[in-house]
């Protein structure tokens, strides 16, 4: 069994790791780098590509450094080098390794902006590229992202036909389910009102019948008044009073 001293030494242990965790969880959401969404991207040779990348930090930065380099399977290069004093400096290039190669970030509006433009595509630009951040502020906490570049002789179009089939397809059985179904209903309304004209017809019938046949409440049962028996002679024989 765990002795006082040790009951005593737990919840300073659970007090130290909760401390570290509220240390490192700032540090997961600081620092981040970001190519955008398509981590693959095509160009056509002699023509020029933006490769894009931005950055973003919790805690702001200061002289924060970057660089794009470029990895292929036959070559590792840096292009392009530089830094950004605060948020209200732009960055700036302190090594370039390409005249093809352009800066065109900005920190205007927070954007943080440190992407680079490749003129004049050569089929061996072919490769990945990757943007690295450095922040001095987040005792040097780096962060990189990298984008795949191809450069082929020309995009091909993307052939949506069969696609377009398929949808109007799909649209055709949709539109054809929703006709079945308000037919179905159209007739089931149709037949309700059938029965019910129907059935009123029925009851109007049996009323006349009754009428005629002479059953209780008809006139057929109705007798000819008595002052008729009351009106005939009293001097006429006896038999022909017994009528």
């Amino acid at each position: 069994m765990p002795g006082a001293g040790d009951r005593g030494k737990a919840p300073a242990r659970w007090l130290g790791t909760g401390l570290l965790g509220l240390f490192l969880l700032p540090v997961t959401l600081s620092l981040e780098v970001s190519v955008g969404k398509a981590t693959n991207i095509y160009a056509v040779n002699g023509t020029e590509i933006l490769l894009p990348c931005t950055f973003s930090s919790c805690f702001g930065f200061e002289d924060l450094h970057f660089r794009w380099t470029y990895n292929s399977s036959d070559a590792f290069k840096i292009l392009i080098e530089g830094t950004v004093k605060n948020e209200k400096s732009d960055p700036k290039v302190t090594l370039k390794d390409d005249d093809r190669i352009t800066l065109v970030g900005s920190t205007k509006e927070k954007m943080n902006n440190i992407s680079i433009v490749l003129r004049d595509l050569e089929f061996s630009d072919t490769g990945k590229y990757t943007c690295h951040v450095k922040n001095p502020k987040e005792n040097n906490l780096q962060h990189h992202a990298t984008i795949f570049l191809q450069v082929v002789d020309r995009l091909e179009e993307v052939d949506n036909t069969v696609t377009l089939i398929i949808l109007a397809v799909v649209g055709g059985v949709i539109g054809l389910l929703i006709l079945i179904l308000l037919i179905k209903k159209l007739i089931v309304f149709i037949l309700k009102k059938t029965r019910e004209k129907k059935k009123e017809c029925l009851v109007s019938s049996s009323g006349n019948d009754n009428t005629e046949n002479g059953l209780p409440g008809s006139k057929a049962e109705e007798k000819p008044p008595s002052k008729v028996l009351e009106s005939l002679p009293s001097h006429l024989p006896p038999d022909m009073q017994c009528f």
